[in-house]
């Protein structure tokens, strides 16, 4: 008897990784167990694709990686990029206004890079991660005079622009108003940032072409996440799945519910719903 679920998939930080940011022991045996039996397993996550290139290297998934909230699919060990859609140029110059109307600083991301005005917030955190990390691994930050120059700089290369600030008054402001033009799809990974991406961008999107490309049915497919932006996957997915801290959004439309990302929810799902079945 085959494995009822043939692809996991698992939103990053506070799903598979505890704040530490570190995958834990449990975490990398129940991924890799689930692998050896042949279990497609995917990371999806909001961050630049070279953050998650990272973590899919040391857990050892050869598996293409769902990147900035599933605008980019790419398959690292073929150097194939499966899937990509770049959020339009006057989307880039509006989230640009509304931010700086705001008095926020707008970062825009491509595969490979965060451009900014300023190094703070969610710059600064890629900043301080790159100490810790191997050149060829680092995040390429580039500080601008002005973030619109980075239109012309990559040539339709921008994925996602994200603004972070802990007035969420500002946050759900420039929220209405860039969903107002009915031309980007928005989402939020935590209370006080706004991801956007071109329309009809979302991780769901993203593992539903994965799935095809494969040949795995949706109600093959588990999903794990614990906030807005994974929504769309764990309603496509056969079992989706909210870790016990996940927000009460994705709480409310989930099937399952399993421990914490700080208890090892992602590997206890394996576990239970694909390693016990295939002992």
């Amino acid at each position: 008897m085959g494995l009822k679920y043939k692809m996991v998939v698992m939103d990053m930080d506070y799903t598979l990784l505890p704040r530490s940011k570190e995958v834990t022991k449990r975490s990398k045996e129940a991924l890799q167990k689930a692998m050896d039996l042949g279990v497609k397993v995917v990371l999806a996550t909001g961050r630049i694709y070279t953050s998650a290139r990272v973590y899919a290297k040391l857990i050892g998934i050869h598996t293409p990686i769902i990147a900035s909230n599933g605008a980019i699919i790419r398959e690292e060990i073929t150097n194939n990029t499966i899937y990509k859609s770049i959020l339009p140029d006057e989307m880039i110059k509006e989230m640009v206004r509304l931010c700086r109307q705001e008095d926020l600083y707008c970062h825009l991301y491509t595969m490979r890079t965060v451009y900014t005005e300023k190094i703070a917030n969610i710059s600064k955190s890629y900043e301080k991660w790159n100490t810790t990390l191997k050149d060829e691994e680092k995040i390429d930050i580039q500080v601008l005079s002005d973030v619109e120059e980075a239109i012309q700089k990559e040539k339709s290369n921008i994925l996602k622009a994200v603004v972070v600030d802990q007035d969420s008054q500002k946050i759900m402001r420039i929220r209405n108003e860039i969903l107002g033009t009915g031309k980007v799809s928005v989402s939020q990974s935590l209370k006080d940032n706004l991801e956007v991406m071109n329309y009809g961008v979302t991780k769901g999107n993203s593992v539903k072409i994965l799935s095809e490309i494969y040949g795995i049915k949706r109600e093959e497919i588990i999903a794990v996440g614990d906030n807005e932006n994974d929504i769309s996957m764990i309603e496509y997915a056969g079992l989706g799945v909210a870790v016990a801290n996940a927000e009460k959004c994705l709480m409310e439309r989930a099937n399952y519910i399993t421990d914490s990302c700080e208890e090892d929810g992602v590997a206890k799902v394996i576990e239970k719903f694909i390693l016990e079945s295939a002992c």
